[in-house]
């Protein structure tokens, strides 16, 4: 093997290359909450809000702690509750379903589409069907962008509004994106975002927001963030939690919004590199035709039989990480197994999850560490 390619690891997220690039910017942004001390509902918070709104089209914006608290601030607000169950596609990070299960209600799993990664609209139609023949109420469906790229929203659209469910997009790893010339964020009733350091639009530790244009569902939105509060924070009118976003987080992701049109652009530039590089040796990730992807990561299948983990073993030792985005479906996982599964299973989340894998991506890439891991994939597929 060359020499070349065991020289220095290259990131898997890189972080501190933004940083650097960013570098006084952000010193002056965080300089100034330190200056004015309005560390809690600060007026980068408003602000944040206001630009994010700008920059998708959405009426609402509710910052809030993180991606988790978005959604579960969503279920809190539409009152779901036991004897209710929310549609979600088993093939996902656990945040999608936690917040559910945390209000008593049921979340019940449905298949996604091998070739997109995102929720089935007919998984989700035989989901309904299940959720009613268990006793239960089916009351929402939360499809998820994975990866980057959008769901396909106006078929789950359709379906949810003739079984009278309300749609919360997951968004955690999507913002950015477009669906049909739209942004996400302005789809289903809500969306929810995380901005977690790793997602494309990420700060500097645990962040999220709400996007909505029901004006109604933005006013509940920014008491359950409060405690509940009403028109005096010692009059809490309903249940709430502490899901307030960290000032300072909000003049970092003010400071990163201005740069993140130009990371996408990057990261797209990342994805083809490797669509040409890799696409006759693994099956790489498909974007569906009028979407656009902001490429949260970059996942392939391998051939089928190939060992996954001594495929990863011989590309970290060439100094390409890499990362496994999941190896169980949530239906698979101990705390969260006994939930109802649509009728005919999950096959596709059960395959991705035997045969996924994802490589670095970020908007800082150089070609030449791409060249070295489109190399070492293909070097380790042929021996």
């Amino acid at each position: 093997m060359n020499q070349h390619l065991r020289s220095e690891p290259i990131p898997f997220i890189d972080v501190a290359s933004q940083r650097r690039r960013l570098g006084d910017s952000l010193d002056a942004a965080v300089k100034r909450v330190l200056d004015h001390c309005q560390f809690v509902n600060g007026p980068e918070v408003a602000e944040l809000e206001k630009q994010l709104a700008a920059y998708c089209g959405a009426k609402h914006v509710i910052g809030c702690a993180s991606g988790t608290d978005a959604i579960l601030m969503v279920m809190m607000a539409k009152n779901v509750g036991p004897g209710d169950a929310v549609l979600c596609p088993s093939f996902t990070f656990i945040a999608t379903a936690s917040p559910v299960a945390r209000t008593g209600a049921t979340p019940v799993y449905v298949d996604v589409d091998e070739a997109t990664f995102n929720m089935s609209p007919e998984s989700l139609k035989r989901g309904i069907a299940t959720a009613r023949k268990a006793g239960l109420k089916p009351v929402a469906v939360i499809p998820v962008d994975l990866f980057g790229q959008p769901a396909d929203h106006d078929a789950i659209a359709e379906i949810a509004k003739a079984e009278g469910l309300f749609v919360l997009d997951d968004a955690a790893q999507g913002f950015g994106a477009s669906y049909k010339g739209r942004k996400l964020g302005t789809f289903g009733l809500a969306t929810a975002t995380s901005f977690f350091p790793a997602k494309p639009l990420g700060c500097f530790g645990d962040g999220g927001a709400i996007f909505t244009d029901d004006d109604e569902l933005a006013a509940t939105l920014r008491s359950i963030r409060v405690h509940g509060q009403g028109v005096d924070k010692y009059d809490n009118v309903r249940l709430g939690l502490t899901g307030r976003l960290d000032t300072m987080q909000a003049a970092i992701l003010i400071e990163k919004l201005k740069i993140f049109d130009d990371e996408i652009a990057a990261r797209n530039k990342v994805a083809e590199r490797y669509a040409r590089g890799l696409g006759n040796v693994v099956t790489v990730p498909r974007v569906a035709p009028g979407n656009t992807s902001v490429w949260a990561q970059y996942t392939i299948r391998l051939p089928e039989g190939t060992d996954r983990d001594g495929f990863a073993a011989a590309l970290k030792a060439q100094g390409v990480p890499t990362a496994i985005y999941y190896g169980k479906s949530m239906h698979q996982q101990t705390a969260y197994k006994q939930y109802p599964v649509a009728e005919g299973g999950l096959p596709g989340c059960e395959s991705l999850s035997q045969d996924v894998i994802s490589l670095p991506m970020h908007a800082y890439l150089t070609e030449a560490d791409q060249e070295r891991i489109i190399a070492a994939v293909r070097g380790a597929l042929s021996a």
